[in-house]
């Protein structure tokens, strides 16, 4: 039986990746590629909803993919733990699954891992990432992700001075988060972790977009279409051999929620 995938976000760069990943795939078949302007009516009949759109469409489609009793793989960045918590009783009530995937590189899921389970050992952490200067979001779904993990690895909030000052960057999760954004780039994150007399960085750099996420995609893409409820991250499909909590995100205030509400429209 082949699965009809609606592709939202096909004609995007990221989109267009995945697109060739689905095409050699045993068991699926893009059959809608829609445009982040199309109309949402074109969801209708797919079997697996994919979306590569932007972050003010996407939690659009992850909504009709729900009210169409489709699962649905997020492949488009600024799902924080405040917006995830605005589809989880959507996603619930469908009885649908819901796949959030901030990188679909397995090095940067490593990267992510290893900073996370490095976190207890050291008071003070900080991310620096950079991106090509078309990515309209900053920071990155996957520097959210990593400052998330980071967080609840530990049991009290990093160590971060002098964060009322907008050059401390942006917190998230008590993680200060330093985006770039500059032509010749594709994505790169180091996660700085300090502590007394000495640091520990992580640096993960893409250098081919297509080669570094086709293995991920291929994961992520089997395994949405049968996930139920909400699954965020491609380690939740691998096994990394790293003891770091992957669903764990601190619970967001009710101030987050109304701020993530805000922006999501509803």
């Amino acid at each position: 039986m082949t699965t009809r995938v609606a592709l939202v976000g096909g004609t995007g760069k990221l989109g267009g990746i995945i697109r060739g990943v689905v095409d050699d795939l045993d068991g699926f078949e893009v059959t809608a590629v829609l445009g982040s302007r199309s109309d949402l009516s074109e969801l209708d009949g797919a079997g697996l909803v994919i979306d590569a759109s932007t972050p003010a469409v996407s939690i659009d489609v992850v909504r009709a993919a729900a009210a169409r009793g489709v699962n649905v793989l997020v492949g488009t960045s600024g799902w924080s733990s405040e917006r995830l918590a605005l589809v989880r009783p959507l996603i619930a009530a469908a009885g649908t699954g819901a796949v959030f995937i901030p990188n679909f590189s397995l090095g940067s899921v490593l990267g992510t891992a290893l900073a996370a389970a490095a976190a207890p050992f050291f008071p003070f952490a900080e991310i620096v990432e950079a991106h090509r200067d078309t990515k309209i979001d900053s920071p990155s779904g996957t520097a959210v992700r990593t400052a998330e993990l980071i967080a609840a690895a530990r049991a009290t909030p990093v160590e971060a001075p002098h964060v009322d000052q907008r050059a401390r960057g942006q917190q998230v999760a008590s993680v200060p988060v330093h985006s770039l954004r500059r032509p010749g780039v594709i994505a790169r994150q180091e996660a700085i972790l300090s502590g007394a007399g000495e640091s520990l960085s992580f640096v993960h750099d893409t250098v081919d977009s297509a080669a570094a996420y086709t293995p991920g995609i291929r994961i992520a893409v089997a395994h949405a279409a049968r996930a139920r409820g909400v699954v965020v991250g491609l380690e939740s499909f691998i096994d990394i051999g790293i003891g770091v909590p992957a669903a764990a995100v601190a619970q967001p205030s009710d101030d987050a929620l109304a701020r993530a509400e805000t922006a999501a429209g509803s």
